[in-house]
């Protein structure tokens, strides 16, 4: 007997902005900066790249271009996508 199976894409289930930062939060847990980026990168195309494109002022390309695994995004161009999402970056004592 053969199993089937489906691909998962956690972009799927993030519906809403606090699916966005409960995601967020529990990969900074993680301590992996390569790891956060990602999952900007899952929210940014749960929301649509395009729209949060535009909404940070990017062009699409450039988003890509970004959140790619080997990109080193400056904190501005984070700080902008951050608040397309809806979200804001607050720093709390460790």
């Amino acid at each position: 007997m053969s199993s089937k199976f489906t691909k998962w894409d956690v972009s799927d289930y993030l519906k809403t902005e606090e699916d966005y930062a409960h995601y967020l939060n529990a990969a900074i847990e993680e301590g992996d900066p390569d790891l956060l980026q990602m999952a900007i990168g899952d929210i940014a195309r749960a929301k649509g790249m395009t729209s949060v494109a535009e909404d940070a002022g990017l062009g699409r390309e450039s988003l890509y271009k970004a959140l790619r695994a080997e990109a080193n995004p400056s904190f501005k161009t984070i700080a902008k996508v951050a608040k397309a999402l809806g979200l804001k970056i607050t720093f709390v004592p460790a």
